[in-house]
């Protein structure tokens, strides 16, 4: 499986989701915001999290206009796969690629610790690696992660079962307590927490390392 991860000024966790993205035996190359063109063969994008563009205007809305972001618009409506976490998924709701807005945490503070997640669907290739209301553990770092979306999306993410993952409390406000979705087709995925901070046991946790190793299983198949 070859990755793409895209970087921008103010990313601070494209490191890591390269390095989650070589554990799981995947090859990378990073991409910088001002290239028009994505590696050929690229299976994956990742958007990593960080304060692109510093958050000015609203988080991930410059980053979101990008010169990269065309390839990465195309590379999704190929069926290409992507993974935007934190900011990333920031990014890809001002792409539209995802449907909701981010907005400030309802305790209206920064949160930065490690939560526990609901698994809500295994029926995609980012979470098949794990069974259907399993618990793990990924940290949170954000100010404006309260996913909020019209109740028609909200309905249409649980009908279709797009709701990735769920926080296992009020973490942040978020509707229906949503910690991550799927796009339509399921090859996108937007998460607030960090799945490449615990992919390691090193690093104090491993749950994350099933859903890098999860794509990698299913680039392999396919």
């Amino acid at each position: 499986m070859k990755a793409a991860v895209l970087v921008f000024p103010g990313s601070n966790c494209d490191r890591d989701l390269a390095v989650a993205f070589r554990n799981a035996g995947c090859s990378v190359e990073m991409v910088w915001h001002k290239d028009t063109t994505l590696p050929d063969d690229v299976d994956i994008v990742g958007i990593p999290g960080g304060f692109s563009f510093g958050d000015y205007l609203r988080c991930g809305a410059i980053a979101a206009r990008s010169p990269i972001v065309g390839a990465l618009k195309s590379h999704v409506e190929r069926g290409g796969y992507a993974l935007g976490i934190c900011n990333g998924f920031q990014v890809l709701v001002e792409t539209g690629l995802l449907p909701g807005a981010l907005i400030r945490n309802a305790g209206l503070k920064f949160i930065c610790k490690p939560v526990d997640l609901t698994v809500e669907t295994t029926a995609s290739d980012f979470t098949s690696g794990y069974t259907k209301g399993q618990s793990v553990t990924y940290p949170v770092a954000h100010h404006d992660g309260n996913y909020i979306a019209g109740p028609d999306t909200l309905a249409a993410l649980t009908g279709e079962d797009r709701v990735a993952f769920r926080y296992g409390g009020n973490v942040n406000g978020s509707a229906d307590k949503i910690a991550g979705i799927l796009s339509e087709n399921r090859r996108v995925l937007g998460l607030m927490p960090h799945p490449e901070r615990a992919a390691d046991p090193a690093l104090g946790g491993a749950d994350g390392a099933d859903l890098f190793r999860s794509l990698a299983i299913a680039a392999v198949t396919a």
